[in-house]
């Protein structure tokens, strides 16, 4: 069998990490497990030393801190580190089920994406691209026999298929693959809407996005940083740190692709057309001002192919919700000209679309 190397950064995770490192050692093929450690003061350092001691193929990075690094610069650290052609973006909060990683290879090739199927206790809703099964919210009710043995005798792909179209964490595929179109964004360090911007790069590149119904993880849901304990958070509990990244790096989502984070039921990313567009503001407040700023370019009124007039005298909801969609409206029906939606004023000198450009972060080449 291929060797993968699942990548893991770990922050004051230790007793998730030791469970999912368990988990994965319990697979056929020792595959290489890389962890990344996030300037850890939970044991993790130490746990680390220990195994590495009768484990060669457990390769480490450690953030020695005492500010973190996040996840986006350590799963690129990591993958860059790897010494397999193969990589798994993997979270320090699952556990691997049985054969997972032969029913991820089987359906792996270049310009594929794999991921596995999440396995979850009721802490987020449900949806159509897993399974909510309480096998244990926190890892002292964990019992990994009781699950393998759900895996191998009782489950049942929620729709009879073996393979669906999306893609989320753990995901699986050719390192070189990752390293062609830069790795993850840094302007989402340190995490937060990383992997949405990701994911539709992937797309944009011609990538195929595959969840495997037969390969399965169960995980623990967000203990990284939104349910992390040492973050101020908790089981279902959001922290604050997770609160306030996660709001301005959906700004930052926005101001980049011009939406917020779009997908299919199956988590297949959609992504509407991207135009330059510049706003014109009279009668403004600071209140409107912060709100439509996300949704437009910064470099000035002449670089800008599509303007918008708005008035904060008549400026409604409405008129929001249309800029919030103005892409696709454009798209769907838009020429070159003016026009008024709303109370808007819009003026469209040019239909180019932007989103291809967005693909490559950089020059990063391959290496060993």
């Amino acid at each position: 069998m291929q060797k993968i190397t699942f990548v893991i950064p770990s922050r004051n995770n230790l007793e998730f990490l030791q469970l999912a490192y368990d988990s994965i050692r319990r697979l056929d093929t020792k595959h290489e497990v890389l962890v990344l450690n996030d300037a850890s003061t939970d044991g993790t350092t130490e746990w680390i030393a220990s195994q590495q001691v009768q484990d060669e193929y457990l390769i480490t990075y450690h953030n020695p801190g005492p500010e973190r690094i996040g996840i986006v610069g350590m799963f690129d650290k990591g993958i860059e580190m790897a010494n397999t052609d193969i990589i798994m973006a993997y979270h320090a909060d699952m556990v691997a089920g049985p054969d997972l990683d032969k029913h991820i290879l089987k359906h792996l090739k270049r310009g594929k994406v794999i991921s596995a199927t999440r396995v979850e206790p009721p802490l987020h809703p449900d949806g159509p691209e897993k399974m909510l099964v309480n096998f244990g919210i926190e890892v002292e009710e964990f019992e990994y026999e009781k699950f393998a043995n759900w895996v191998n005798n009782e489950y049942k792909p929620k729709h009879g298929k073996t393979e669906t179209e999306g893609i989320f964490a753990p995901w699986c595929m050719y390192r070189e693959d990752f390293l062609a179109i830069g790795g993850h964004d840094e302007l989402f360090a340190p995490q937060s809407k990383e992997d949405s911007d990701l994911f539709n790069r992937f797309i944009l590149n011609g990538y195929k996005v595959i969840q495997t119904w037969e390969g399965l993880v169960y995980h623990f849901t967000s203990r990284g940083s939104r349910f992390n304990k040492h973050a101020g958070g908790g089981a279902g509990k959001n922290s604050n740190e997770w609160l306030q990244t996660t709001t301005a790096n959906m700004n930052k989502f926005i101001k980049k692709w011009g939406t917020t984070v779009q997908h299919d039921p199956f988590m297949k990313p959609i992504i509407p057309p991207v135009y330059k567009k510049g706003v014109i503001i009279n009668n403004t407040n600071p209140r409107l001002t912060e709100a439509l700023e996300p949704w437009f370019n910064d470099d000035g009124l002449a670089y800008q192919d599509i303007i918008v007039e708005v008035d904060g005298n008549t400026f409604t909801q409405q008129d929001f919700q249309i800029i919030q969609k103005l892409n696709d409206i454009i798209k769907d029906s838009g020429e070159i000209g003016k026009f008024e939606l709303g109370n808007l004023k819009i003026t469209i000198n040019s239909l180019k679309e932007y989103q291809n450009e967005l693909i490559k972060i950089n020059e990063k080449t391959p290496t060993k």
